[in-house]
């Protein structure tokens, strides 16, 4: 019998960088971090603010997108701090999350403008 030679080859997949979905409640935490590192109040406050009071978000909803967020790369702890005996952890944006944010801004306004200035025609409703 004579020894035969096997190869392994390991087929790896090109890795295709996903595109994330940005939610408005996402779109207004990324937002709320422009100016630098917040905390989980001050993001709620200021995504409250940033939408006019569209988005109004809850401690189990922020937390779930920012946990999300972190996991995508679009969002990263910068610290914590104790404050009154409990911990404040502050977070900011990273590089791909003003990417992410500036692409979904660039988004909303291409949308925007293939309605704006249009006469959207009302259709009867049926009877």
């Amino acid at each position: 019998m004579g020894s035969s030679i096997y190869r392994c080859l390991i087929y790896r997949p090109p890795i295709y960088k996903i595109p994330v979905r940005v939610t408005e409640q996402t779109y207004f935490v990324l937002a709320s971090l422009i100016d630098g590192p917040l905390h989980g109040y001050a993001i709620v406050s200021e995504a409250t603010e940033l939408s006019g009071g569209r988005v109004r978000l809850s401690a189990g909803t922020l937390y779930g997108a920012l946990d999300r967020l972190r996991r995508d790369g679009l969002v990263e702890e910068a610290g914590e701090e104790k404050v009154a005996g409990r911990r404040r952890r502050y977070y900011r944006l990273t590089e791909e999350g003003a990417d992410a944010l500036t692409a979904e801004a660039a988004r909303m306004r291409a949308a925007a403008r293939a309605v704006e200035g249009r006469r959207i025609a009302r259709r009867p409703r049926p009877a």
